[in-house]
């Protein structure tokens, strides 16, 4: 499976705006806004975290590796539900991330200044 996957589920979520909400996870998220979108982000990031300050804990436990697998699919699921909320390309998201190749974290950093 290469980056296209991700491509292919954002224009899916994008079509999931035609959909109805209560047949579709992703339209009841629209149908509910930004707010509740956020909170599933939030969910997601926290619980990849946990994950995370497990395997910190036990190693390389299978069990713990598979889960934060999946808390990473789901976090970048639904930051994906976000852009497409937004009409955000996730083209875009990928071209920011290719200008930043190659360039220091600390520089890159610098140069955006004080948020």
């Amino acid at each position: 499976m290469s980056t296209d996957i991700l491509e292919t589920l954002y224009e899916t979520l994008l079509a999931r705006k035609h959909a109805d909400g209560g047949t579709s996870y992703v339209a009841s998220l629209y149908e509910k806004g930004t707010d509740k979108i956020a909170e599933k982000i939030l969910e997601e990031a926290e619980e990849f975290i946990v994950e995370a300050r497990l395997l910190d804990e036990n190693g390389e436990d299978p069990q713990i590796m598979k889960n934060i697998r999946s808390e990473a699919a789901d976090l970048l699921f639904h930051m994906m539900v976000m852009l497409a909320h937004h009409d955000v390309p996730f083209t875009d998201v990928q071209a920011v991330l290719e200008q930043r190749f190659g360039i220091s974290g600390h520089d890159e950093k610098a140069s955006r200044g004080k948020a």
